[in-house]
Protein backbone atom coordinates (compact mmCIF):
# COMPACT_ATOMS: atom_id res chain seq x y z
CA UNK A 1 0.00 0.00 0.00
CA UNK A 2 1.17 3.56 -0.68
CA UNK A 3 1.05 5.69 1.91
CA UNK A 4 0.47 8.84 -0.02
CA UNK A 5 -3.43 7.27 -1.19
CA UNK A 6 -6.30 7.67 1.36
CA UNK A 7 -7.32 4.18 0.77
CA UNK A 8 -11.11 4.71 2.75
CA UNK A 9 -11.13 8.00 0.72
CA UNK A 10 -10.55 6.18 -2.69
CA UNK A 11 -12.81 2.78 -1.84
CA UNK A 12 -15.81 5.52 -1.03
CA UNK A 13 -15.05 7.66 -4.38
CA UNK A 14 -14.56 4.78 -6.56
CA UNK A 15 -17.77 3.15 -4.97
CA UNK A 16 -19.73 6.23 -5.91
CA UNK A 17 -18.19 6.23 -9.78
CA UNK A 18 -19.78 2.41 -9.71
CA UNK A 19 -16.85 0.70 -9.43
CA UNK A 20 -16.60 -2.36 -7.61
CA UNK A 21 -13.53 -2.39 -4.21
CA UNK A 22 -13.59 -5.33 -3.07
CA UNK A 23 -9.67 -7.06 -2.68
CA UNK A 24 -8.42 -3.34 -3.31
CA UNK A 25 -4.57 -3.43 -4.11
CA UNK A 26 -2.68 -0.10 -5.05
CA UNK A 27 0.73 -0.14 -6.12
CA UNK A 28 3.01 2.89 -7.81
CA UNK A 29 3.91 2.36 -11.31
CA UNK A 30 7.21 3.30 -11.41
CA UNK A 31 8.73 5.41 -13.71
CA UNK A 32 10.06 8.63 -14.64
CA UNK A 33 6.22 10.48 -15.04
CA UNK A 34 5.96 13.77 -13.57
CA UNK A 35 2.57 12.67 -12.59
CA UNK A 36 2.34 9.88 -9.60
CA UNK A 37 0.62 7.16 -10.91
CA UNK A 38 -0.79 4.11 -9.54
CA UNK A 39 -2.41 0.54 -10.85
CA UNK A 40 -5.64 -0.31 -8.58
CA UNK A 41 -6.10 -3.90 -8.88
CA UNK A 42 -9.65 -5.48 -7.31
CA UNK A 43 -11.18 -8.76 -7.48
CA UNK A 44 -13.27 -7.24 -10.88
CA UNK A 45 -10.66 -5.58 -12.60
CA UNK A 46 -7.98 -3.39 -12.98
CA UNK A 47 -7.46 0.27 -13.37
CA UNK A 48 -4.61 3.04 -13.23
CA UNK A 49 -5.16 6.29 -11.38
CA UNK A 50 -2.73 9.16 -12.32
CA UNK A 51 -2.90 12.76 -10.18
CA UNK A 52 -1.11 15.77 -9.75
CA UNK A 53 1.62 15.50 -7.44
CA UNK A 54 1.32 18.05 -4.10
CA UNK A 55 2.98 21.02 -3.44
CA UNK A 56 3.29 24.49 -5.56
CA UNK A 57 2.85 23.79 -9.09
CA UNK A 58 3.92 25.72 -12.23
CA UNK A 59 1.05 27.47 -13.86
CA UNK A 60 -0.01 25.06 -16.64
CA UNK A 61 2.01 21.89 -15.57
CA UNK A 62 1.01 18.52 -14.67
CA UNK A 63 -2.53 19.37 -16.65
CA UNK A 64 -3.69 15.75 -15.65
CA UNK A 65 -7.42 17.75 -16.93
CA UNK A 66 -6.26 17.90 -20.28
CA UNK A 67 -5.13 14.10 -20.28
CA UNK A 68 -8.33 12.97 -18.89
CA UNK A 69 -10.63 15.49 -21.63
CA UNK A 70 -8.53 14.47 -24.72
CA UNK A 71 -8.71 10.91 -24.11
CA UNK A 72 -12.22 10.88 -23.03
CA UNK A 73 -13.03 12.66 -26.77
CA UNK A 74 -10.87 9.87 -28.34
CA UNK A 75 -12.96 6.92 -26.71
CA UNK A 76 -14.88 6.74 -29.89
CA UNK A 77 -12.88 7.29 -32.64
CA UNK A 78 -10.11 5.47 -34.90
CA UNK A 79 -7.40 6.72 -31.96
CA UNK A 80 -6.60 3.58 -29.37
CA UNK A 81 -6.81 5.14 -25.69
CA UNK A 82 -7.77 3.54 -22.13
CA UNK A 83 -11.37 3.74 -21.34
CA UNK A 84 -11.88 6.95 -18.57
CA UNK A 85 -13.41 5.82 -15.53
CA UNK A 86 -13.86 9.35 -13.88
CA UNK A 87 -12.05 12.49 -13.22
CA UNK A 88 -12.19 14.08 -9.79
CA UNK A 89 -11.24 17.74 -9.20
CA UNK A 90 -12.20 17.55 -5.54
CA UNK A 91 -8.66 17.84 -3.99
CA UNK A 92 -10.12 16.70 0.00
CA UNK A 93 -10.18 13.01 -1.75
CA UNK A 94 -6.70 12.01 -2.28
CA UNK A 95 -4.75 15.60 -1.70
CA UNK A 96 -4.69 16.45 -5.68
CA UNK A 97 -7.21 16.23 -8.53
CA UNK A 98 -7.02 12.82 -10.17
CA UNK A 99 -8.31 10.84 -12.62
CA UNK A 100 -8.89 6.70 -13.01
CA UNK A 101 -8.83 4.53 -16.04
CA UNK A 102 -8.56 1.36 -17.49
CA UNK A 103 -5.29 -0.64 -16.93
CA UNK A 104 -4.03 -1.80 -20.40
CA UNK A 105 -1.92 -5.36 -20.23
CA UNK A 106 0.28 -5.32 -23.58
CA UNK A 107 3.55 -4.42 -24.79
CA UNK A 108 5.38 -1.21 -24.15
CA UNK A 109 8.88 -1.10 -26.75
CA UNK A 110 11.74 0.93 -26.14
CA UNK A 111 14.26 -0.44 -28.56
CA UNK A 112 13.29 0.85 -32.12
CA UNK A 113 15.30 -1.81 -33.48
CA UNK A 114 12.80 -4.42 -32.19
CA UNK A 115 15.51 -7.15 -31.35
CA UNK A 116 14.38 -10.40 -30.73
CA UNK A 117 11.39 -10.26 -33.84
CA UNK A 118 11.75 -11.58 -37.65
CA UNK A 119 11.11 -8.90 -40.29
CA UNK A 120 7.97 -9.26 -40.98
CA UNK A 121 6.96 -8.20 -37.48
CA UNK A 122 8.66 -5.32 -37.69
CA UNK A 123 7.21 -3.83 -40.71
CA UNK A 124 3.74 -4.48 -38.84
CA UNK A 125 4.95 -2.78 -35.74
CA UNK A 126 5.58 -0.11 -37.88
CA UNK A 127 2.74 0.31 -40.24
CA UNK A 128 0.67 -0.04 -37.10
CA UNK A 129 2.13 3.00 -35.66
CA UNK A 130 2.05 4.87 -38.77
CA UNK A 131 -1.57 4.23 -38.94
CA UNK A 132 -2.66 5.23 -35.37
CA UNK A 133 -1.40 8.91 -35.59
CA UNK A 134 -2.91 9.31 -39.33
CA UNK A 135 -6.03 8.52 -37.83
CA UNK A 136 -4.98 10.84 -34.99
CA UNK A 137 -4.33 13.45 -37.61
CA UNK A 138 -7.83 12.85 -39.43
CA UNK A 139 -10.19 13.06 -36.52
CA UNK A 140 -12.36 16.09 -36.35
CA UNK A 141 -11.52 17.95 -33.42
CA UNK A 142 -14.43 20.33 -33.26
CA UNK A 143 -17.20 17.38 -33.56
CA UNK A 144 -15.34 15.15 -30.57
CA UNK A 145 -15.79 18.36 -28.53
CA UNK A 146 -12.05 19.69 -28.52
CA UNK A 147 -12.65 23.04 -30.73
CA UNK A 148 -11.11 25.09 -27.28
CA UNK A 149 -8.45 22.52 -26.71
CA UNK A 150 -5.96 25.00 -27.92
CA UNK A 151 -4.64 27.38 -30.25
CA UNK A 152 -5.69 27.48 -33.83
CA UNK A 153 -2.76 28.17 -36.64
CA UNK A 154 0.78 29.33 -36.06
CA UNK A 155 2.11 26.30 -33.62
CA UNK A 156 5.32 25.95 -35.06
CA UNK A 157 6.11 29.54 -34.86
CA UNK A 158 4.91 28.92 -31.04
CA UNK A 159 7.09 26.41 -30.22
CA UNK A 160 10.45 28.09 -31.59
CA UNK A 161 9.63 31.45 -29.68
CA UNK A 162 8.94 28.88 -26.40
CA UNK A 163 11.68 26.74 -26.48
CA UNK A 164 14.11 29.52 -27.87
CA UNK A 165 13.43 31.41 -24.87
CA UNK A 166 14.21 29.07 -22.42
CA UNK A 167 17.06 28.22 -24.17
CA UNK A 168 18.25 32.01 -23.24
CA UNK A 169 17.57 31.80 -20.09
CA UNK A 170 19.71 29.17 -19.40
CA UNK A 171 23.05 29.69 -17.63
CA UNK A 172 25.16 26.46 -19.78
CA UNK A 173 26.23 27.39 -23.11
CA UNK A 174 24.40 27.16 -26.11
CA UNK A 175 26.27 25.02 -28.98
CA UNK A 176 27.11 26.92 -32.23
CA UNK A 177 24.34 25.03 -34.09
CA UNK A 178 21.69 24.85 -31.80
CA UNK A 179 22.57 29.33 -31.99
CA UNK A 180 22.27 28.86 -35.81
CA UNK A 181 18.51 27.42 -35.55
CA UNK A 182 17.60 29.49 -33.27
CA UNK A 183 17.81 32.43 -35.30
CA UNK A 184 17.32 29.97 -38.64
CA UNK A 185 14.17 28.08 -38.40
CA UNK A 186 11.45 31.43 -37.75
CA UNK A 187 12.82 33.10 -40.86
CA UNK A 188 12.38 29.89 -42.78
CA UNK A 189 8.74 28.91 -41.34
CA UNK A 190 7.19 26.97 -45.06
CA UNK A 191 4.22 28.37 -46.64
CA UNK A 192 0.94 27.23 -45.54
CA UNK A 193 -0.73 26.40 -42.35
CA UNK A 194 -2.87 23.06 -40.51
CA UNK A 195 -4.56 22.68 -37.41
CA UNK A 196 -5.54 19.13 -35.97
CA UNK A 197 -5.04 17.38 -32.64
CA UNK A 198 -1.61 16.55 -32.01
CA UNK A 199 0.33 14.24 -29.18
CA UNK A 200 3.07 16.36 -28.91
CA UNK A 201 5.14 13.00 -27.69
CA UNK A 202 4.45 10.34 -30.16
CA UNK A 203 6.81 7.53 -29.85
CA UNK A 204 6.92 3.44 -29.95
CA UNK A 205 7.64 3.72 -26.24
CA UNK A 206 4.29 5.67 -25.57
CA UNK A 207 2.08 2.91 -26.84
CA UNK A 208 0.72 -0.15 -25.79
CA UNK A 209 0.53 -3.01 -27.95
CA UNK A 210 -1.44 -6.13 -28.07
CA UNK A 211 0.14 -9.20 -26.26
CA UNK A 212 0.76 -10.63 -29.09
CA UNK A 213 -0.58 -8.43 -32.15
CA UNK A 214 1.04 -5.67 -33.89
CA UNK A 215 -2.10 -3.53 -32.43
CA UNK A 216 -2.08 -1.14 -30.64
CA UNK A 217 -4.60 -0.69 -27.92
CA UNK A 218 -3.63 2.57 -26.28
CA UNK A 219 -1.68 5.71 -26.97
CA UNK A 220 -0.41 7.40 -23.43
CA UNK A 221 1.47 9.95 -22.36
CA UNK A 222 -0.95 13.14 -23.37
CA UNK A 223 0.76 15.42 -21.61
CA UNK A 224 1.99 17.77 -24.09
CA UNK A 225 -1.15 17.30 -26.85
CA UNK A 226 -3.15 20.42 -28.35
CA UNK A 227 -4.09 21.71 -31.40
CA UNK A 228 -1.09 22.01 -33.76
CA UNK A 229 0.40 21.27 -37.01
CA UNK A 230 -0.29 17.62 -37.96
CA UNK A 231 3.84 17.15 -39.62
CA UNK A 232 5.09 18.85 -37.20
CA UNK A 233 4.23 16.22 -34.76
CA UNK A 234 4.46 13.24 -37.42
CA UNK A 235 7.52 14.70 -38.01
CA UNK A 236 8.51 14.52 -34.38
CA UNK A 237 9.33 10.41 -34.18
CA UNK A 238 10.54 10.56 -37.93
CA UNK A 239 13.68 11.81 -35.90
CA UNK A 240 14.49 8.18 -35.08
CA UNK A 241 15.70 7.66 -38.56
CA UNK A 242 18.15 10.72 -38.53
CA UNK A 243 19.27 9.86 -34.88
CA UNK A 244 22.16 6.94 -34.61
CA UNK A 245 21.86 3.53 -32.88
CA UNK A 246 24.39 4.78 -31.13
CA UNK A 247 23.52 8.41 -30.31
CA UNK A 248 20.46 7.60 -28.09
CA UNK A 249 16.97 6.18 -29.02
CA UNK A 250 17.50 6.04 -32.86
CA UNK A 251 17.47 3.74 -35.70
CA UNK A 252 19.72 5.83 -38.32
CA UNK A 253 22.63 3.90 -39.11
CA UNK A 254 21.38 0.59 -38.79
CA UNK A 255 20.42 -1.87 -41.84
CA UNK A 256 16.79 -1.30 -42.16
CA UNK A 257 16.09 -3.56 -45.44
CA UNK A 258 17.60 -6.65 -43.17
CA UNK A 259 15.95 -5.69 -39.69
CA UNK A 260 12.44 -5.42 -42.03
CA UNK A 261 11.81 -1.24 -41.19
CA UNK A 262 9.89 0.97 -43.68
CA UNK A 263 12.81 3.44 -45.05
CA UNK A 264 11.80 7.30 -44.24
CA UNK A 265 10.46 8.19 -47.31
CA UNK A 266 8.34 4.91 -47.65
CA UNK A 267 7.17 5.54 -43.99
CA UNK A 268 6.19 8.93 -45.35
CA UNK A 269 4.31 7.50 -47.76
CA UNK A 270 2.36 5.14 -45.77
CA UNK A 271 1.40 8.56 -43.77
CA UNK A 272 -0.06 10.07 -46.97
CA UNK A 273 -1.72 7.25 -47.80
CA UNK A 274 -3.74 7.19 -44.84
CA UNK A 275 -4.43 10.64 -44.45
CA UNK A 276 -5.66 11.31 -48.25
CA UNK A 277 -2.48 13.65 -48.79
CA UNK A 278 0.53 14.71 -50.95
CA UNK A 279 4.18 16.12 -51.57
CA UNK A 280 4.74 16.26 -47.45
CA UNK A 281 8.08 15.86 -48.36
CA UNK A 282 8.35 18.90 -49.75
CA UNK A 283 9.08 20.89 -46.37
CA UNK A 284 10.24 17.53 -44.48
CA UNK A 285 13.28 18.82 -43.52
CA UNK A 286 12.39 21.99 -42.18
CA UNK A 287 9.85 20.01 -39.90
CA UNK A 288 12.76 17.69 -38.71
CA UNK A 289 15.14 20.51 -38.37
CA UNK A 290 12.37 21.58 -35.84
CA UNK A 291 11.86 18.43 -34.53
CA UNK A 292 15.47 17.77 -33.93
CA UNK A 293 15.76 21.66 -32.56
CA UNK A 294 12.97 21.02 -29.75
CA UNK A 295 14.80 18.15 -28.85
CA UNK A 296 17.70 19.54 -28.33
CA UNK A 297 16.19 22.28 -25.98
CA UNK A 298 14.33 20.12 -24.05
CA UNK A 299 17.76 18.12 -23.64
CA UNK A 300 19.23 21.69 -22.71
CA UNK A 301 16.74 21.85 -20.11
CA UNK A 302 17.61 18.95 -18.86
CA UNK A 303 21.08 19.79 -18.47
CA UNK A 304 20.43 23.33 -16.64
CA UNK A 305 18.87 21.36 -14.27
CA UNK A 306 21.44 18.73 -13.75
CA UNK A 307 24.17 21.74 -13.42
CA UNK A 308 21.36 23.53 -11.04
CA UNK A 309 21.09 20.21 -8.97
CA UNK A 310 17.66 19.85 -9.60
CA UNK A 311 17.18 17.21 -12.15
CA UNK A 312 15.38 14.26 -11.33
CA UNK A 313 16.98 11.49 -13.13
CA UNK A 314 20.57 10.10 -11.97
CA UNK A 315 21.05 9.83 -15.83
CA UNK A 316 20.69 13.84 -16.49
CA UNK A 317 23.83 14.76 -17.27
CA UNK A 318 24.19 12.16 -20.14
CA UNK A 319 21.20 12.67 -21.27
CA UNK A 320 21.45 16.57 -21.50
CA UNK A 321 25.20 16.16 -23.25
CA UNK A 322 22.82 14.63 -26.02
CA UNK A 323 21.19 18.54 -26.96
CA UNK A 324 24.38 19.65 -29.19
CA UNK A 325 24.96 16.43 -31.13
CA UNK A 326 21.13 17.13 -31.35
CA UNK A 327 21.37 20.30 -32.55
CA UNK A 328 23.88 19.72 -35.35
CA UNK A 329 22.07 16.77 -36.77
CA UNK A 330 18.93 19.41 -36.93
CA UNK A 331 21.41 21.97 -38.96
CA UNK A 332 22.36 19.32 -41.26
CA UNK A 333 18.70 19.23 -41.92
CA UNK A 334 18.35 22.96 -42.11
CA UNK A 335 21.33 23.51 -44.59
CA UNK A 336 19.79 20.58 -46.74
CA UNK A 337 16.01 22.31 -46.74
CA UNK A 338 17.71 25.44 -47.45
CA UNK A 339 19.82 24.03 -50.46
CA UNK A 340 16.32 22.54 -51.65
CA UNK A 341 14.78 25.88 -51.52
CA UNK A 342 17.30 28.01 -53.93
Amino acid sequence: MNPSLNLDALRAYLAQQGVATEGLRVQPIAGGQSNPTFRLDTRAGSYVLRKKPSGTLLPGAHAIDREYRVMRALQDTEVPVPRMVAYCEDASVLGTPFYVMDFLQGRVMMDQSLPGMVQEERGAIYREMNRVIAALHNVDHVAVGLESFGKTGQYVQRQIARWSQQCRASTLPLSEDMQRLMEWLPEHLPPGDETTLVHGDYRLDNLIFHPTEARVIGVLDWELSTLGHPLADFAYHGMSWHIPATLWRGIGGLDLVALGIPSESDYLRQYEAARGVQGLDEHWDYYMAYNLFRMAAILHGIAQRAADGTAAGADAVETGSKAAPLASIGWERAQRYAASRA
